[in-house]
């Protein structure tokens, strides 16, 4: 099966307040080519011999091991798209795990410390193990994510999400991240 990269320019022409539609083109370029890479590493994937597989070097093994850079790469991108677009509409279950976290303010500002840490990703998550709200930071796609977690907010806090219109200033684009946060989105996915 091959993936296909997804159409994000809705959130261009202002739509999403802060970020330029040169910022958020870069940006989607970026995405695409994880989605070709993570196309061409299955296909790959499918056709080699995977018999002398090893720690040292082996085409399967470096294929194998750049796997989930492309495939976190991919979908982690499409996450971070999908919850720009602000709106205020926070459903009663996820306001409640919100307040029981310490309220909304504090775990946005948790979030937005935790993308402070470097460049990465910075994710507000539903742990399944306490069910209770965390954020994360991450540096690498594949490295650094605690398994069992339900995604429900993803910031991109890698500089090629905010070079164009930030400069090195990634506070101020994280005050315009939060306040392009498609809180209708994040409740969708609290309650999947």
């Amino acid at each position: 099966m091959a993936y296909a990269a997804k159409n994000y320019d809705h959130l261009k022409g202002g739509a999403v307040k802060g970020l330029s539609d040169g910022q958020l083109d870069a940006h989607f370029t970026l995405y695409k080519g994880y989605i070709t890479k993570l196309n061409e590493i299955e296909e790959k994937l499918g056709t080699i011999d995977n018999s002398k597989a090893n720690y040292s070097f082996n085409e399967y093994s470096e294929l194998k091991r750049r796997e989930a850079v492309a495939f976190n790469g991919s979908f982690l991108h499409e996450l971070y798209f999908e919850n720009l677009g602000a709106d205020a509409t926070v459903s009663a279950g996820l306001q409640a795990a919100l307040d029981a976290a310490g309220g909304k303010d504090k775990v946005v500002a948790d979030l937005k410390a935790a993308a402070m840490c470097g460049p990465g990703w910075a994710v507000l998550t539903r742990n399944r193990r306490d069910n209770k709200i965390h954020t994360y930071f991450f540096a690498e796609h594949h490295l650094g994510l605690p398994i069992e977690q339900d995604l429900l907010v993803v910031l991109d806090s890698w500089e090629h999400a905010f070079m164009i219109d930030f400069g090195i200033a990634r506070a101020k684009y994280l005050e315009a991240f939060v306040e392009n946060i498609k809180w209708s989105e994040v409740s969708k996915r609290f309650g999947a």
